[in-house]
C-alpha cells in the first residue's frame, strides 16, 4: 500500500493514536514543507489515505454517540515498519543545498526532525487528553490543565519549527 511519507511517520509515532481526520490534517499541514499547502486540498487528500488504512484494516473508524465524532484508531494490524517501507518517496528536501553548509544544514535538518517528532508526541498526548475527558467527564478538572499544558507545548515546538525551517529556506537562498 502506498502512502505519503509524511503521513505515515505522523500516524506512525507511538503516541498519535485516537485521533480524528482534522487532527491528523492539523499535523500534516504543519510539518509539510509546502507552507503553500491548501487546507481544502489537504483534507480531501489526508480522508483518502485514512480510507485506504481503514478499507485494508489498518485503521479502525468509530463514531461516537453523544457528538457524532469520527476518530480513528490503529488496529492489530497496524504495521508501521511496512508502511515505511513501502510509502511513496517524495523528492529530496536537501538537494538544493551546497556541498560547503552540508555540516550546518544536516544540523538544522536534524533539529527540524527532532521538534517535528517532538511535535508528534504533543499532538498525540493533547489528543488524548481531549479523548480522556469526552470518554471520562468526571475527570475534566484533573485533566483540562494537562491538556492545555501539551498544547501550550504544541505552540511552543511549531515556532521553533517555524524559526528552524526559516533559517533553512534563508541558508538556501543565500547558501549559508
Amino acid at each position: 500500500m502506498k502512502l505519503d511519507r509524511l503521513l505515515v511517520q505522523i500516524i506512525s509515532a507511538p503516541n498519535f493514536d485516537h485521533f480524528s481526520a482534522v487532527e491528523l490534517r492539523a499535523a500534516y499541514i504543519t510539518l509539510h514543507s509546502d507552507k503553500s499547502l491548501v487546507p481544502s486540498a489537504a483534507r480531501r487528500f489526508v480522508y483518502t489515505e485514512l480510507v485506504k488504512l481503514v478499507k485494508n484494516g489498518w485503521l479502525r473508524k468509530t463514531i461516537t454517540k453523544k457528538k457524532e465524532i469520527t476518530n480513528f484508531s490503529k488496529t492489530d494490524l497496524f504495521d508501521a515498519d511496512k508502511l515505511t517501507f513501502e510509502c511513496k518517496e517524495d523528492g529530496n528536501e536537501n538537494s538544493q543545498i551546497l556541498p560547503a553548509s552540508n555540516t550546518i544544514q544536516n544540523s538544522l535538518q536534524e533539529r527540524l526532525n527532532e521538534y517535528k517528532n517532538e511535535l508528534l508526541m504533543s499532538y498525540g498526548e493533547s489528543s488524548e487528553y481531549k479523548q480522556l475527558c469526552n470518554d471520562f467527564p468526571e475527570l475534566y478538572e484533573l485533566l483540562q490543565p494537562q491538556y492545555n499544558n501539551a498544547r501550550e507545548q504544541n505552540s511552543r515546538l511549531l515556532g521553533k519549527i517555524k524559526a528552524v525551517e526559516n533559517l533553512l529556506i534563508d541558508g538556501k537562498n543565500k547558501a549559508v
